[in-house]
């Protein structure tokens, strides 16, 4: 009987120290990060159209794509595709890609393609693209909104994030397409 005394204490102790203590600790800590550690959202108009650090999917010719993602940009099961680099399926998604890309810019050739644009990343939800993933998409863009290259090319190019330190450039594609719908 002392045994099961002492088993539900510490039972009751752990459900009490997990279930209450740490989700408290967590949630105060997460209300010195940005927004409360709700996201980092974009409006527009006063409306959120999505997460700063959560990619969303594109695949209208006159907005600018994102990275593939393996999940369908399903954010409560973000993950990779875990097919290796030499796996036949994984190298024939690779290839419909390459092709679904080349058939909407025939202005590429094959070795023009940036590998993020037809590869998903680890987590499948990538909000970010290069600077280069961007450019090769701006005569795409330009041409279905009837809008001048070069216009789209310096939107492009404002939006390039360079980082402070360390790192690479990148362009996060929902505030490059809230930016280009707002274009006249």
């Amino acid at each position: 009987m002392k045994n099961i005394f002492s088993i539900v204490k510490f039972t009751l102790l752990i459900v009490v120290l997990f279930a209450v203590i740490y989700p408290l600790a967590v949630y105060g800590i997460a209300q010195f990060a940005p927004n409360q550690g709700k996201g980092e959202t974009i409006s527009v108009n006063g409306k959120v159209v999505g997460y700063q650090k959560i990619g969303q999917k594109f695949d209208q010719s006159n907005y600018f794509w994102g990275r593939p993602s393996a999940v369908d940009y399903n954010a409560a099961g973000s993950g990779g595709s875990n097919k290796g680099a030499s796996n036949k399926e994984y190298l024939a998604l690779v290839q419909k890609r390459i092709d679904t890309f080349l058939i909407v810019h025939p202005y590429l050739k094959k070795s023009e393609i940036p590998a993020e644009m037809v590869t998903a990343s680890g987590s499948g939800l990538d909000p970010n693209i290069s600077p280069e993933g961007a450019l090769i998409q701006v005569k795409r863009v330009a041409k279905e909104r009837k809008l001048a290259e070069a216009k789209v090319k310096a939107l492009v190019e404002s939006k390039i994030n360079t980082p402070k330190i360390m790192g690479t450039p990148t362009v996060n594609v929902l505030e490059l397409n809230v930016a280009l719908d707002q274009l006249k």
